[in-house]
């Protein structure tokens, strides 16, 4: 039996909840399968700064390299966010991607069945929606320079931000993105603003070319502003989506709102390759720490459970297994099962631990 090491780094407010459940799905599924999981668990963010005055513990951050992939909650809150910008609890999880190169990011938006109403639009519109969005993560106008701000002669400054990327790293990200793909629905749109940005011309045409390699694969490229109309019109139209830093942070957010609920939202980012053929990555919900419900066990754990089961995909090649989570979460959520944020008004709502018990037994009963 092989041995998978998990860095667990539950962080502040529901992240230390909802990443328990994760966790146990996972020991679930070990139950019939011939991998293990190690799990060993370290600080980060607001906890860390309280125990050790930073964000990022060197132990922490020696555990993650060491480890085959990480299991992330989330970080931040109002306790810390009068320090100064760099001693944020939020700088944790910015430095873990930074140090272990994490440049893809992987953003499914799933409108399920049974939540159709629970999206802001209409059912005709969100109905059928299951998209990816991939973004590049560590590169673009975030980190570009020149940056900054200086003065001007007469009074006022100029500030500036530089939108840079190379083609080794448009190259990279477009591979994730066709890789991702044809594991999907073997449909790829790459976004741009090719019309006017010079960067926008380089990222277009060495996506284009990266195109030759997967002849399986169709790609098609939209401008920014047209897939940020198309998303909220006719979602159901894209599969896979893979997009530079600025706009895909812009565009994750906005197809978020498709599936009802930000506790439904997992996501990853990824690395270098690892072993076994699968990718290191971080793997977290999109939700935040939500420090008006922490502590209470109502928090939504199905975006970090559905993390867990992106880690066993994308990491460790454990489709098959993460498919037995992926179905145990429909058929929790299609025999009327609801957290507070999804339940409808009237619905008798779940806690945390009462939703993870439901999920690990359908996993356990899949095997």
């Amino acid at each position: 039996m092989s041995v998978r090491k998990i860095a667990v780094l539950p962080g502040d407010g529901i992240g230390q909840e909802v990443t328990a459940e994760a966790v146990r799905v996972l020991q679930a599924v070990t139950k019939s399968s011939a991998t293990s999981f190690e799990f060993e668990h370290a600080l980060v963010g607001g906890a860390a700064i309280d125990a050790t005055g930073g964000p990022l513990p060197p132990a922490t951050l020696t555990l993650c390299k060491s480890a085959d992939a990480i299991l992330f909650g989330s970080v931040g809150g109002p306790k810390w966010d009068h320090l100064p910008q760099e001693q944020r609890a939020e700088r944790g999880l910015l430095a873990i991607r930074k140090e272990l190169d994490l440049f893809a990011n992987l953003r499914p938006a799933t409108c399920f069945p049974m939540l159709v109403d629970a999206s802001p639009l209409k059912r005709s519109v969100v109905e059928g929606t299951d998209i990816m969005v991939i973004r590049e993560l560590t590169g673009g106008l975030y980190f570009g320079e020149p940056r900054g701000r200086t003065p001007l002669p007469g009074g006022g400054e100029r500030g500036v931000n530089t939108m840079v990327y190379t083609t080794p790293e448009i190259e990279r990200v477009a591979r994730v993105g066709f890789e991702v793909a044809r594991k999907r629905r073997r449909r790829l749109a790459s976004v741009d603003k090719a019309n006017v940005l010079t960067v926008s011309q380089l990222w277009r045409e060495v996506v284009t070319r990266i195109a030759k390699d997967y002849p399986d694969v169709t790609l098609e490229h939209v401008l920014v502003d047209n897939c940020a109309m198309a998303l909220v019109h006719k979602p159901t139209q894209f599969d896979t989506i893979v997009t530079e830093n600025t706009f895909g942070d812009i565009l994750s957010d906005e197809a978020a709102i498709l599936a009802g609920s930000m506790g439904m939202l997992p996501s990853a980012s990824l690395g270098r390759a690892g072993a076994g053929g699968g990718s290191f990555g971080l793997y977290e919900p999109v939700h935040g720490t939500a420090p008006d419900i922490a502590g209470q066990g109502i928090a939504n754990p199905i975006a970090a459970v559905l993390s867990a089961a992106m880690l066993l995909r994308y990491s460790f090649n454990m489709g098959a297994e993460a498919g037995r989570i992926e179905r145990a979460v429909q058929t929790v959520l299609e025999q009327g099962h609801r957290t507070r944020d999804i339940a409808a008004k009237g619905e008798k709502a779940i806690g945390t631990k009462e939703m993870g018990d439901l999920i690990v037994r359908g996993v356990e009963h899949a095997s």
